[in-house]
Formats: C-alpha cells, structure tokens, sequence
C-alpha cells in the first residue's frame, strides 16, 4: 500500500473542496486502497450472503463522495470518518433492502456471543447496529459518533481522539461505557 503523508492528503482535499477536479484525480489512487480496506472489513462481518461486493461498497462511497458538496475537510482522519458515515448508509440501505426481499424476515437478535467484541470484531447484523447507534445518539451523541468511527471507519483510540478532540484516555473509557451499552442493547 502506498505511504501516504497526511499533510499531502489533507492538501488535496482542500484543493478538491475548492473545486480543483485534478485534486480529486490525485486523491483516488490515494484514498481507494483504505476505503478498499474499511469496505473489505464490513463486508467480511456480515452473516450469510454479502448484499454487495468490497469493489461495488468503495464504488458507491467514492460516488456519493464526489457526487455531493464535499464539506470542509479537516483533516485525513476528517475524511475518513465521512467515509464511515457513507458506508454506514450503504449498508443500512442494502441490508434494508436485502431484508425487503425476504418473506416475513427481521432482523434476528444477536446473542451476547456475537455482540461479545462489538464493535470491530465478530459477525453483525448492520441494522441492528444502526439501530443501536440511533438509540445511543439520542442520550449520548458523543459515544455513538465514537462507535461509528470505530465500527465503520476503523479508526483507532488516538485517530478518533484526534476527530474529536478529545483525549485517547477519555475516547478509550467512552469506548468501554459505549460497547458496554451496546452489549446490553443488541441482547435485549
């Protein structure tokens, strides 16, 4: 995988935001190989058929990317949790659309087991996951945004900090609170 400088890309995305279209043709061959990562990472966690592939998941992120105003990006870490964002979307809605196509499914509770190393680690149902990070930001915003970062950007304790502002101590104690609430919610 290419090294990429933070700084550089933080710069293209500047340049992208501004509305220099030769940025973005830099930024792709940049950007894809995580994005390929993250989308791989997702896809590996769900049960049974997959709704989509690795390649088509990056393709309707990097669609909606540069289809849509691009806000201001701060930073890479910035970026990479709207890429979080856009995947969380994409599979909500192929999952809610997979679901639509079965006859008189739901969505199937997950035992303690599976919802043992949430998030980041075993198998998950994506709606279910949605819907906890939903409940979740309706008392507490700050930890549901630092699961989404973790579930679905894959970001580490210090690249959430970093989003967020916040200390990595704090981030690692809201990431034990959150997945403690999560546990408890997904085995309900």
């Amino acid at each position: 995988m290419q090294e990429v400088k933070t700084e550089e890309l933080t710069q293209l995305l500047h340049e992208w935001r501004g509305g220099d279209q030769q940025a973005l043709h830099r930024l792709v061959p940049l950007i894809y190989p995580e994005l390929k990562r993250i989308a791989h990472a997702h896809l590996k966690r769900e049960f049974g058929q997959k709704p989509m592939s690795t390649t088509e998941l990056v393709s309707e992120v990097y669609l909606r990317l540069a289809g849509g105003n691009a806000p201001e990006w701060d930073s890479r870490t910035h970026f990479y949790s709207i890429a979080a964002r856009l995947t969380r979307q994409i599979l909500v809605d192929a999952a809610r659309e997979q679901r639509a196509q079965k006859r008189g499914s739901g969505v199937a509770p997950l035992s303690l087991e599976q919802a043992q190393d949430l998030p980041g680690g075993t198998s998950t149902d994506v709606l279910a996951i949605h819907e906890a990070l939903n409940q979740l930001a309706g008392f507490d915003s700050r930890k549901s945004q630092i699961l989404e970062l973790r579930y679905f950007a894959g970001l580490e304790g210090a690249q959430i900090a970093a989003v967020l502002g916040l200390s990595e101590s704090t981030v690692a104690r809201e990431v034990r609170a959150a997945k403690a609430w999560l546990r408890s919610y997904l085995t309900q």
